[in-house]
């Protein structure tokens, strides 16, 4: 796995602190390292607000709701043209797809998180001998807890990004110029909240927690909310967060014998497969044939930093804040995450699932595409695309 340099030395910077005060420090530091290693100026630019207040100012753990400054042009058609046809196509699906997560969903399902004969996750999800090997050993109970945790707060990723899509979809059904696409954007904005329903219903009534929204996807979220090009919404969240999103919803229910769980997830995928599937449909031309090379390349470049700071950088350290600080450093618990089987299998996934409608939109050219076999992804270019994929295939990863 590619490690993103440290311009900044943390042993030298936070060594002689007191650990409260060190804890702070690593992670400030961990986050500098990561905005310098951004070669892109224009990029980095961009991305600056939007940094600072997800992983500075992390204003997203406030614990209260966040304003971001809004822009984008509302794009008006009085003609209401048939002016999409494979949009109106999905359009169609959507309508005979939906379905009503208080009625369709058995909630009376019993869900014990503690319960080793119906796990949330395997055991082999975590690598133990790593946590071992830095001084935290868990066995029996703590381990199930350990596993209830960490399903929690992926879940709890999965809500606050749905919430960011929820959001974005509607920018969307405003900004883009088809109007047909206004028709399916509209399915989308249903969509999304219902899984915001479905995440924040299974979190608080069968496992009774909750974490807080991770900064780096916070950063992304911000960033596409505030962001005034239509494309770049499309970009951000059809391509890249709901192309990560499906890859995760896929490995989770591939990794979990809880029957409520694999229900909603394989209800959450097919809806997740449209969004995407939409989101090549309106970027497929404009990227391939309507981009100057310079504006292809900053939208190149920026979808390449999204996909490290998402390879690199989601880590759970929400978990490490709340049970392992005061046990190992940051750095440690990187390691351990890094290692563990069930993360490894977690980036594989989504990244099978996101680089190959990168290459169908027209971001994988021959400039930046060592860029993706330099970190690992090149095996995973010439796999098909999301809008080349049945649902079935989706659901067996």
């Amino acid at each position: 796995m590619l490690q993103i340099p440290d311009f900044i030395d943390r042993s030298a910077v936070t060594r002689h602190l007191p650990v409260l005060v060190r804890r702070r420090m690593e992670q400030y530091v961990d986050h500098i390292n990561a905005l310098l290693a951004v070669k892109n100026p224009r990029v980095m630019a961009r991305m600056a607000p939007s940094a600072m207040r997800g992983l500075f100012l992390r204003v997203g753990q406030r614990g209260r709701p966040v304003e971001a400054p809004s822009r984008h042009r509302v794009y008006f058609d009085f003609d209401y043209p048939s002016d999409h046809p494979e949009m109106m196509a999905l359009y169609e699906k959507a309508k005979r797809l939906q379905w009503n997560a208080s009625t369709d969903l058995d909630w009376r399902t019993s869900v014990d998180p503690m319960n080793p004969e119906v796990p949330l996750l395997a055991e082999s999800f975590i690598d133990w001998a790593s946590l071992q090997d830095r001084g935290v050993g868990l066995h029996g109970p703590q381990r199930t807890e350990l596993l209830h945790r960490v399903t929690a707060w992926m879940l709890s990723q999965f809500l606050h990004g749905e919430q960011g899509a929820l959001l974005a979809a509607a920018q969307v059904t405003e900004a883009t110029h088809f109007f047909d696409g206004k028709f399916y954007g509209a399915t989308q904005v249903m969509d999304e909240a219902r899984h915001v329903e479905v995440f924040r219903r299974y979190l608080d009534e069968k496992l009774e927690r909750r974490y807080v929204v991770n900064d780096n996807l916070f950063t992304i979220i911000d960033s596409l909310m505030t962001d005034g090009r239509w494309d770049m919404k499309f970009l951000g969240m059809q391509i890249l967060v709901e192309g990560l999103a499906l890859g995760a919803f896929s490995t989770m229910y591939k990794m979990t014998a809880e029957p409520l769980l694999r229900e909603l997830l394989k209800r959450v995928i097919q809806d997740e497969a449209r969004h995407v599937r939409y989101g090549i449909l309106a970027l497929r031309d404009l990227y391939n044939h309507q981009l100057t090379e310079r504006e292809r390349a900053e939208r190149e470049d920026w979808a390449f930093e999204i996909v490290v700071l998402m390879r690199n950088r989601f880590l759970a350290h929400e978990l490490y804040e709340e049970g392992f600080a005061h046990l190992c450093s940051v750095r440690e618990w990187n390691a351990v995450m890094n290692s563990s089987p069930g993360m490894s299998v977690f980036r594989t996934t989504m990244f099978k699932r996101l680089v190959p409608n990168l290459r169908a939109i027209g971001l994988l050219t021959d400039r930046v595409r060592p860029k993706y076999e330099s970190i690992g992804l090149g095996r995973f270019i010439h796999l098909d695309a999301t809008d080349r994929l049945t649902d079935e295939a989706l659901l067996a990863a």
